[in-house]
């Protein structure tokens, strides 16, 4: 500040305190009317505040800010404090507005507009200064985690004024966590807590603190971890075919989902490697047989490992013989007839300490069932005939006409009496009158 500016200072600087003193001792009395207008102001850390201060009616008085330390910033137009971020906007007879830029934590205060009446009019501005929380960060994630692990994700920000507020999402969910506060200074810092029990669907999964603050009115700070799990494979058999005939193309393949990725994966029938390698082809995860027979019958196991556990799966491969071919059909069918799900194999899987069979005879043992029932209606209907003829030749034989002795002594009696007694006579001889059938 130079010399003349120095003297200005200085004479409206005691031109001020004689007003003071003049309207204590009650010499001058003020005109009514003349009251100074302020508003309080909030502004974000490092922005730019701007303090108006108006008077309806003046009569060329001057006007002058001071700030919280009562240090006088501008009087009038004349600064009085050196500060580089503090500069005159307007000022005139009715308005007295200057500029706080790069604004502080330590700016924060209640400012005074005085309009040098008699006695003083003054009026109080309020400035609010907002900390700014910083950029959040996440602490307590090991990678990779382990499946069943129990994990704790911490959120801190720091330099928020007043105490900022965080929220957890889960991908796009929000999810609830729990909330710290502590004061340091003018500003807070915030912590929360997120807990987890680890699984293999959190692999992959991106974990997102966000703070929410009066600062941030644009785009929120927020901080994000993908989480990496480990877990051991689970398999299961794809098959190409629901019943697989003689002759065919058949694609079985395993697939294994796990952290590390259990590659490659082994194939065995019935426990022991396949047999045959020129029609089995195997393919990284695939197995191919590329043309079904019966020696293909059997249990098919696809095995899976890393370094956390093994898992398999079984596909049981009954070949059926191939179908009567028959004439195609000149007319689509409208309406598709569903395959009979009995008919169906599908797959079994399994682990270390899970097992278990399907039936590969299920559609034989149905035609086997059949041809039975059919045995044994012949051998009824076979037997039922056998009865008829024996009982029909047994009837022939013992046919023809017998009498009673009353009817044997009638011949030549006269009367009911004569015949009895011819009855009784003729029956004597009876023993020497046989019938022999042959």
């Amino acid at each position: 500040m130079n010399l003349k500016s120095h003297l200005i200072f200085t004479l409206y600087t005691i031109y001020g305190i004689l007003l003071k003193v003049m309207a204590s001792k009650g010499k001058v009395r003020g005109i009514s009317g003349q009251y100074p207008l302020v508003q309080n102001v909030t502004v974000t850390e490092g922005g730019t505040a701007n303090l108006t201060c108006r008077v309806e009616y003046n009569d060329n008085t001057s006007l002058q800010w001071s700030n919280p330390a009562q240090q006088t910033l501008f009087f009038g137009d004349k600064k009085a404090l050196r500060d580089n971020r503090i500069e005159l906007v307007r000022a005139s007879w009715s308005e007295l507005t200057i500029s706080i830029s790069d604004v502080t934590l330590s700016d924060e205060g209640m400012y005074t507009c005085s309009l040098f009446t008699m006695p003083v009019r003054t009026a109080k501005a309020y400035l609010t200064v907002l900390g700014v929380p910083e950029k959040p960060e996440i602490d307590g994630l090991t990678k990779p985690a382990l499946e069943g692990d129990h994990v704790t994700l911490t959120c801190i920000t720091q330099g928020s004024k007043p105490a900022a507020d965080l929220r957890w999402f889960r991908n796009e969910k929000e999810v609830k966590g729990a909330k710290e506060v502590n004061a340091s200074g003018k500003t807070f810092t915030v912590r929360s807590s997120l807990q987890l029990l680890v699984d293999r669907n959190d692999d992959g999964v991106a974990y997102t603190c966000r703070v929410d603050h009066v600062a941030l009115t644009q785009t929120p700070q927020q901080a994000t971890e993908v989480l990496e799990v480990h877990y051991a494979p689970r398999v299961e058999i794809i098959h190409s075919l629901g019943v697989p005939q003689e002759g065919q193309y058949l694609k079985l393949e395993c697939v294994s989902k796990g952290n590390p990725s259990p590659d490659p994966v082994m194939w065995t029938k019935d426990g022991s490697d396949l047999p045959d390698l020129e029609r089995m082809i195997v393919e990284g995860r695939e197995l191919t047989f590329t043309s079904l027979n019966k020696t293909d019958n059997g249990t098919y196991r696809c095995e899976a490992s890393n370094h956390l556990g093994t898992s398999s799966a079984e596909y049981v491969l009954y070949v059926y013989d191939a179908p009567t071919t028959l004439p195609p059909s000149t007319t689509p069918s409208l309406h598709p007839i569903p395959p009979d799900p009995t008919a169906l194999l599908g797959t079994h899987v399994s682990d270390r300490t899970v097992s278990g069979n399907r039936d590969p005879n299920a559609l034989g043992q149905h035609s086997t069932d059949h041809a039975l029932i059919g045995g044994v209606v012949a051998v009824v209907v076979f037997v039922t005939l056998c009865l008829i003829i024996v009982l029909g030749r047994y009837l022939a034989r013992h046919k023809g006409t017998y009498l009673t002795n009353e009817a044997k002594g009638a011949d030549d009696a006269p009367d009911a009496d004569t015949a009895i007694i011819n009855a009784e006579g003729n029956h004597a001889h009876a023993e020497e009158k046989k019938e022999y059938f042959i």
